[in-house]
């Protein structure tokens, strides 16, 4: 690449491994039951599109669910770890208070000497981490970027609310972003609004060796629906406006996987036919800031996503933040 090109960013390969326990809707409504909690399949995929989510074993941490989504992107892209220059790991379920999640992943891969950190914006992580990806590439900072979502939100799920722990589950998606004379990355924006925090938010943390406050993740689910369907829109089209494209431009909508009923809205706002959303929230449930490189390796991979789609990625999370990116593949 010469020195007087414009440098952009592009996904060069996709990754995304899920546990191996797969939990039913009926699985998960016998759990409940023996705690006298009453719910049932027709309950939980008529309010939310969710059938199956995967538990990560009690010995598996976010770190490992990360390693083989990030192994199968570098595959992906015909890269080995040793290339790439830039660890960026967005997740709400770190390993340890620290290190990061992403220098224990730069170790699992066996790789030492580049920048890693970890982002943390709840839902919308994948997309506040591709962007600051996209930006130190941009800056000549880092050259081949591994970008991660990698969560195991089942360890703060409350079992006995079931307006909460139907929903969640664990996972990990990855993408491997290259420097390219090629645009690839088009326009991104990033939000949020610290007026909200209390709508969904995990309202403990450590001190002394113990846990002070409530361990569990709170959610008030009506208002959260209502801020992000209002939202996703609006960054959507500001995304657009950015990028001189509009609807139309857009081949596939991957919106956070959370709820089928918010991902439709949006489509339907932006007045896209629901065949170009990509929807996975059926198979894996909501995986935080691994759901949407995980719906992207999965129609990457089902063939559904070609080279030189268009594609527009959203997330909306805790915080409350939110943000999307506009970016051909």
């Amino acid at each position: 690449m010469s020195n007087s090109s414009p440098r952009y960013a592009r996904i060069v390969g996709t990754g995304s491994y899920l546990p191996p326990q797969r939990v039913s809707n009926a699985d998960l409504a016998a759990r409940l039951a023996k705690d006298d909690i009453e719910t049932s399949d027709e309950w939980i995929v008529e309010r939310t599109g969710i059938r199956f989510r995967h538990f990560a074993a009690d010995d598996v941490t976010s770190s490992d669910l990360a390693l083989p989504a990030a192994q199968a992107a570098l595959a992906a892209a015909g890269i080995t770890a040793s290339e790439i220059d830039l660890i960026v790991v967005a997740t709400s379920t770190p390993d340890m208070i620290f290190p990061s999640t992403a220098a224990l992943l730069q170790q699992k891969l066996g790789v030492h000497g580049c920048a890693a950190f970890d982002v943390q914006a709840v839902c919308s992580g994948f997309v506040y981490a591709l962007t600051v990806a996209d930006a130190m590439i941009k800056t000549g900072a880092a050259s081949k970027a591994l970008v991660v979502g990698a969560e195991v939100f089942s360890r703060i799920l409350d079992f006995k609310d079931r307006t909460t722990c139907v929903l969640f589950g664990d996972g990990a998606g990855a993408v491997v972003l290259a420097a390219s004379e090629t645009p690839g990355i088009i326009a991104s924006e990033l939000h949020a609004d610290g007026r909200h925090v209390d709508i969904l938010c995990v309202p403990g943390n450590v001190a002394g060796g113990k846990v002070l406050g409530d361990p569990f993740l709170k959610m008030d689910g009506q208002a959260v629906f209502k801020q992000a369907v209002s939202v996703l829109e609006k960054v959507a089209r500001s995304v657009l406006e950015k990028a001189g494209r509009s609807e139309a431009d857009i081949d596939w909508l991957i919106p956070h996987q959370a709820n089928i009923r918010i991902m439709q809205g949006t489509a339907k706002k932006l007045k896209m036919s629901l065949d170009k959303l990509i929807a996975t929230v059926d198979e894996h449930g909501n995986t935080s800031a691994a759901s949407i490189p995980l719906a992207l390796d999965v129609a990457v991979r089902d063939g559904r996503i070609k080279p030189g789609d268009t594609v527009m990625l959203e997330g909306v999370g805790g915080g409350f933040t939110w943000g999307a990116v506009l970016l051909d593949l």
